[in-house]
């Protein structure tokens, strides 16, 4: 007979108990107003409200002109993509991937770089237009039970994640097939590269891999490894299981457990590829000019939701904005790096007021299919791209408070922090003047 300890048995409780549990605190509608809710005595400009966002733009501008190689000779301009992870809000990217081959500027990547389900689809990013129906299909058509199976409750407790990603596997094995490796290997021949990041769960690190190297081995065990490497970057760690990963290290093989690159981090970015020879003959500043295009599957910012009042309730939707957090850090850290090398910024997201499904984990072709339009229609419309981070744009700072008694700016659920022009006027003192009665 098995013995279960009380803490497994509330455990299990709590599982059997999470798909049905019900907020218990304020409407889905009223939290989405309280973003407009500000303190009238903190106007922007006021003590604490803030910096001067536009005069930081204008600073940033700057300093990336003066990264100009002297003699106003611009290196050969590349180009870098990176795809962060989302689950089922990856249908954004490849919308945008889609539509952009449409208008017949979507460069031919010089490096791509995919974490979770951004790893899925950067080899076809990677490879370029001709794949782009394998993306919208997959995009637009899976349903959860191509990804995964759930796992019985009191199973799930005792297991290492509460869903099997055995389908998703497949899923993989017919788009990783013998052909893509050897289309992957020929690109990064020509010095094109493509890498995917991974956590090490026990290491506790961020792994990056590059499948070209891995790829142009020539072994009959590469495609395998490949497929474990994507298979990781997409494994969420509780929902999916670990991938093993056998390395050997000094004579010795040590198996490692790999898990989801969107722990460690939400994009990232590796720097072209270029022989001593090349470097040898390029300025200092080689990158200037060059693009940086960043593919954020979701928002910038979570969307309000009614949190139960129980602990895996409460616990998972502070990981949740922790997660944002770490995103929006790893924007502004690429902001950084295109600061430094004079490279240009270019940052797609789904906006705020988007109806996006509340879960990454449910594959819903309806859904996806309208976050896939929604990348699509972007493009078209052109406005997929912004030149600033986080934080940069009206609606993105802080909420200052100096007490309780708050004003709505009524701008609806786009607006996160101050909205800038929905202040009341303000003596000096940041004191609101009451509106005249006799003005019409």
């Amino acid at each position: 007979m098995i013995r279960v300890s009380r803490r497994r048995a509330i455990g299990a409780i709590c599982l059997l108990l999470l798909a049905g549990c019900i907020g218990g605190g304020r409407a889905p509608e009223e939290l989405r107003q309280t973003a407009t809710w500000f303190d009238p005595n903190y106007s922007v400009g006021h003590a604490g409200s803030g910096w001067d966002t536009a005069e930081l733009a204008k600073v940033a501008e700057i300093i990336r002109g003066n990264r100009k190689p002297p003699g106003g000779k611009i290196p050969p301009k590349r180009s870098i993509l990176a795809v962060s992870g989302g689950g089922s809000y990856g249908a954004f990217s490849a919308g945008v991937l889609c539509a952009w081959s449409e208008t017949g500027t979507r460069p031919n990547f010089d490096v791509v770089t995919g974490i979770s389900t951004g790893a899925l689809i950067a080899p076809l990013a990677f490879l370029g237009p001709a794949y782009d129906c394998q993306l919208k299909q997959f995009y637009t058509t899976v349903t959860n039970d191509d990804i995964y199976k759930k796992r019985k409750p009191l199973r799930a407790l005792f297991a290492e994640s509460f869903a099997d990603n055995a389908p998703l596997r497949s899923q993989i094995e017919k788009t990783v097939t013998p052909e893509v490796m050897t289309a992957v290997a020929q690109e990064h021949m020509k010095g094109r590269r493509l890498y995917v990041g991974t956590t090490d769960l026990e290491g506790r690190r961020s792994v990056v891999w590059d499948l070209g190297a891995i790829a142009i081995r020539g072994t009959p065990s590469d495609r395998d490894l490949v497929i474990d490497i994507l298979l990781a970057s997409a494994a969420i760690p509780g929902f999916f299981p670990s991938v093993p990963i056998t390395v050997t290290a000094g004579g010795q093989a040590t198996t490692e457990r790999h898990v989801d690159g969107g722990v460690s981090a939400s994009l990232f970015m590796v720097p072209p590829y270029i022989t001593d020879e090349e470097k040898a003959k390029l300025p200092k500043n080689w990158l200037y000019d060059s693009d940086l295009y960043m593919l954020m599957a979701g928002k910038l910012y979570s969307d309000p939701e009614p949190v139960a009042n129980e602990s895996l309730k409460v616990a998972g939707s502070a990981i949740t904005t922790v997660l944002y957090a770490q995103a929006r850090g790893d924007l502004q850290r690429m902001f950084t790096v295109t600061l430094m090398t004079g490279m240009n910024y270019h940052l797609a997201s789904i906006p705020q007021d988007f109806d996006a499904p509340t879960s990454c984990t449910e594959f819903n072709p309806f859904t996806m299919t309208k976050m896939f339009n929604e990348g699509v229609r972007q493009v078209r419309e052109g406005v997929v791209w912004r030149k600033t981070p986080p934080g940069l744009e009206a609606g993105e700072l802080s909420v200052f408070r100096g007490g309780t008694k708050l004003m709505s700016a009524g701008g609806g659920p786009a607006i996160i922090g101050h909205p800038r022009g929905g202040f009341p006027p303000m003596t000096i003192e940041g004191i609101p003047v009451p509106p005249d009665p006799f003005k019409k």
